[in-house]
């Protein structure tokens, strides 16, 4: 009798294990599912931080997430964010000299790219506008990041306000304008 009421407790801790473990693979599986022709910034972020971004399609080729203006927000939400990252979907020449790239930097980029309509620039690193060529000396620093990321903010909440004939602003549409930083 007790050893019946053991098998059956045990098979139904068990089955409780297997079902759990069911539940979590499906839901790890589903997170890792990214359609670039309608991207999730924070999924995007998410996949990012964790090294897991594969930008190719079922057939292969390279993808890149049709991000519009309308994740332009979201993504500036994020883009204080400093941590590096393990890559980033794009020339891997900007990471030769100045180390892993950081995660706000390359959504920096991203804001950058849906502002000019094409890539902002090979890689996901600004430089001083002085630089001579792309090497990491010419980088920004954490500080000079966070500089830039602020630019970007109030240019995009600049942008939210109606432009009227009697608004002169050289640099409406110019987020870095005034600054020292530029991308490559």
């Amino acid at each position: 009798m007790y050893i019946t009421i053991l098998l059956h407790t045990l098979r139904c801790i068990g089955l409780s294990l297997l079902l759990s473990l069911l539940l979590m693979c499906c839901t790890a599986c589903s997170e890792q599912e990214f359609d670039v022709e309608h991207p999730d910034v924070s999924l995007f972020v998410r996949q990012l931080k964790a090294g897991h971004y594969v930008a190719q399609t079922a057939d292969g080729l390279a993808a890149w997430p049709k991000f519009t203006l309308e994740d332009i927000e979201e993504l500036l939400d994020y883009a204080s964010d400093l941590s590096t990252i393990p890559s980033f979907p794009l020339v891997a020449v900007s990471y030769a000299s100045g180390g892993k790239p950081r995660l706000g930097e390359c959504l920096l980029w991203v804001v950058e790219t849906i502002r000019l309509g094409q890539p902002a620039s090979m890689g996901c690193k600004m430089v001083h506008t002085d630089a001579e060529n792309y090497e990491g000396i010419y980088f920004l620093s954490d500080e000079e990041l966070l500089d830039a990321v602020t630019r970007y903010q109030q240019w995009w909440k600049d942008r939210q306000l109606p432009r009227t004939a009697w608004t002169i602003d050289p640099c409406y549409d110019e987020p870095l304008c005034g600054s020292h930083y530029m991308w490559w």
